[in-house]
């Protein structure tokens, strides 16, 4: 049976240490660290998670601010907007909630961002700065990913690792961590050709194509870790959905390790946008 790696735990642990890191900031500074979430339109799933993210602000002493605007706000408003907040000594960390509306360019909002106050690590700068290995921002799941595997495998050097999925937000940052801590790394995709035969030659998975259940059993080395990133809710035969991930979970017990979905990957996310924007305010200084 797999060791099931508790995203959960592992967050709390990290907002404990992150509350006892904003303490310090305000006894030193008098001030809070503070983020500020922008929110354009209504798009259900995003509200959620904004919500969530404010809440998770309030639990480890963030001075979180949110910004709504509605659907059919003009590029430069927001653009106006994330200015005001980039000369904002009180905000050390700006997130502007994805996907954004059509008719507004994300790559031109996200590069309209302070890198240092960046908190979601995906600005060109700090992607610059990751993909040198020289600091800046991190990117929230990947570094998740990376805090998980270390709490089964703290010495990557040597293994080989698979990541499926060639995202910007998540692959592709996720296989320069690993590169950064000597791990043989190969980045494929859905499209890869012979998948399963690459990955099962893996020590080190991870799945991040958004495709349920994608990753099986045989497709598992004995003794592999998985991390799945993927989440996908999906109908049942009784009318319900549920949550699933890009593995197929009941499938890879013969798997070192592996998280679960929900449970795994995601607390984490949220755990390290807070660490994050302690990380920015701590660089203020």
């Amino acid at each position: 049976m797999a060791e099931r790696i508790d995203g959960r735990a592992i967050a709390a642990r990290l907002d404990a240490e992150t509350a006892a890191e904003v303490a310090a900031i305000v006894a030193r500074d008098g001030i809070a660290p503070g983020l500020a979430v922008v929110l354009v339109g209504e798009d259900p799933a995003s509200q959620v998670y904004v919500k969530r993210k404010i809440e998770a602000c309030a639990r480890v002493g963030i001075a979180s601010s949110e910004h709504r605007l509605p659907a059919d706000t003009p590029q430069d408003a927001l653009l106006t907007l994330i200015a005001r907040l980039n000369a904002d000594p009180r905000v050390h960390g700006i997130l502007v909630q994805v996907p954004l509306p059509a008719h507004i360019d994300a790559g031109i909002v996200l590069g309209a961002i302070d890198p240092a106050k960046d908190v979601d690590g995906f600005h060109p700068v700090n992607v610059g700065r990751l993909s040198t290995g020289t600091g800046g921002l991190v990117p929230c799941t990947p570094l998740g990913v990376m805090m998980l595997l270390d709490s089964v495998l703290p010495d990557l050097r040597g293994l080989d690792a698979v990541v499926i999925g060639k995202s910007n937000i998540v692959g592709k940052p996720i296989a320069m961590l690993l590169l950064e801590r000597e791990a043989t790394v190969t980045v494929t995709h859905i499209e890869t050709r012979g998948l399963a035969d690459i990955v099962r030659k893996a020590d080190i998975v991870i799945a991040a194509a958004g495709a349920p259940r994608l990753v099986r059993g045989f497709w598992i080395k004995e003794g592999a870790v998985v991390i799945d990133v993927g989440i996908t809710r999906v109908p049942q035969d009784d009318g319900r959905t549920r949550l699933v991930g890009d593995v197929a979970f009941d499938e890879v017990q013969h798997a070192r390790a592996v998280t679960p979905v929900p449970g795994g990957v995601g607390p984490m996310t949220i755990a390290c946008l807070l660490a994050n924007t302690v990380k920015a305010a701590n660089q203020k200084k």
